[in-house]
């Protein structure tokens, strides 16, 4: 079985009794729904490898695992910023709706952003925004992607990526919801193959592949759960509706600094 094989049952595995499942009756009144993506501010990335598992502990000889872990941290936050990762997640999950009501309908998420003032810089608000605020877009629901926790951990010599949230669909009047999935995707729960937290270390980007996955596998999940089949047929588009936009928010550089040979401040050891 593929790695992404395992993360999608995992996914499936997961829904429980916190879920509330989207009927085609309910998605039949929805109009002109908005998509916020939001993290929390203490979400991470967090590093729970070297500190939580002893497995690794003659590999890094003077260097404590505290320090391991935060310059594990460093390496993580540097591979995928926080707003990426969040948008990933939002952009995903849209491009894979039908083109039909009510996503035909949806509120522009440049409109969003500026009414809520969020994505205007690089962090994504922790705080919950004022919903009320998109009523002046004409939004009568919103659809909601939340990532409360993500990072590495680490067990019995086994490391992978993680990430944990909820996403949720409800009614700006009263606040009811239509839909609700909480996520909890853990790479070393999954049987994923290990990711070598000395070689993340050395190259990030083996980092957001792992997430990468990770928020492709929630994606399809999330469109599937917005697409109840039992629905009732010709629901028109509003004519002036604006379609949401398929471009990604747009991203700094990580700006490489060379290393030096010897092992400087902020680095682990090379890997095996």
């Amino acid at each position: 079985m593929t790695r992404r094989a395992l993360l999608g049952l995992l996914a499936f595995l997961l829904v429980g009794c916190s879920s509330r499942r989207l009927s085609g009756s309910a998605l039949d009144e929805v109009r002109r729904p908005a998509f916020i993506s939001r993290i929390t501010l203490t979400a991470g990335p967090h590093s729970h490898v070297f500190q939580d598992d002893g497995s690794y502990r003659d590999k890094l000889k003077k260097l404590a695992p505290q320090d391991a872990d935060r310059r594990l941290e460093a390496k993580l936050a540097s591979s995928m910023t926080r707003f990426e990762l969040s948008e990933r997640l939002r952009v995903a999950t849209f491009r894979q709706l039908p083109r039909e009501a009510p996503w035909l309908n949806t509120v522009d998420p440049a409109q969003v952003a500026t009414v809520l003032e969020s994505f205007l810089v690089e962090e994504v608000p922790a705080l919950q925004p004022d919903y009320d605020l998109l009523k002046t877009l004409r939004a009568d629901t919103v659809v909601e992607f939340v990532i409360e926790d993500y990072g590495m951990r680490s067990k019995r010599g086994k490391a992978g990526a993680y990430l944990k949230g909820y996403a949720r669909m409800f009614w700006l009047e009263g606040r009811s919801e239509l839909w609700r999935h909480p996520f909890h995707l853990d790479e070393v729960d999954g049987g994923v193959e290990h990711l070598d937290p000395f070689k993340v270390g050395k190259t990030p980007a083996l980092f957001r592949e792992r997430m990468t996955d990770l928020v492709d596998v929630l994606s399809s999940r999330f469109a599937e759960d917005l697409t109840p089949k039992e629905r009732n047929a010709g629901v028109p588009p509003r004519p002036d509706a604006r379609p949401e936009t398929e471009a990604p928010g747009r991203e700094r550089p990580v700006q490489v600094k060379p290393r030096p040979p010897e092992l400087p401040p902020g680095e682990l050891p090379d890997p095996d």
